[in-house]
Formats: C-alpha cells, sequence, structure tokens
C-alpha cells in the first residue's frame, strides 16, 4: 500500500481546479494512472477528472513527488488540459 503525504494544496478560481502536490511512497516505480488512481482515492473524485503534471522521483527510489490538477468533471478538463500525442493517436484509433 503507498504512503500519500499532502505536499501543497491550492484552488484556483480561474481554471476552476485544485492544483496539488504529494509525496507518494510506493513500493516500485509509479506509473501515470496509477498516480492517477492515488491522486484520485486522496481527493475523493474520479481518476478522469485527474491530469498530472509531473512525476518527479530519484532513481532506485520509491518516493515521487506528484504534481496534479484535479478538475470538478470530465468535460472541464478536456476543455482546459492540452492532448499529449499519446492521447490523440487513442482518440483517433477510437474512430
Amino acid at each position: 500500500m503507498a504512503e500519500i503525504k499532502v505536499l501543497n494544496e491550492k484552488h484556483n478560481p480561474l481554471f476552476n481546479r485544485k492544483e496539488v502536490e504529494l509525496n507518494i511512497d510506493t513500493g516500485a516505480s509509479i506509473k501515470t494512472n496509477e498516480a492517477e488512481e492515488f491522486v484520485a482515492k486522496q481527493f475523493s473524485s474520479s481518476a478522469e477528472n485527474v491530469k498530472i503534471k509531473k512525476i518527479k522521483g530519484k532513481f532506485g527510489s520509491t518516493k515521487f513527488i506528484v504534481t496534479a490538477n484535479i478538475y470538478s468533471s470530465k468535460e472541464e478538463k478536456d476543455k482546459i488540459e492540452t492532448k499529449t500525442k499519446k492521447e490523440k493517436k487513442k482518440k483517433e484509433a477510437a474512430k
């Protein structure tokens, strides 16, 4: 089980989101989708409303600093956040 500690949390009313910074201690390296789940669980939100901005860790360490934005809805997130190449490819493949 991961140990999660909130380092910084602020509400950004301009973009209608919560900007958070967490310290996550896991048993192994962490993937983006796992980080989304941890953040969503910590703040009682849905993983699809979370956008991971950065995962920072040192080589060989199991402690990571995760920076994320939490939106009130998926539509808000899609309207504000830019899509990565991987997300664009996945959307095109679904068509």
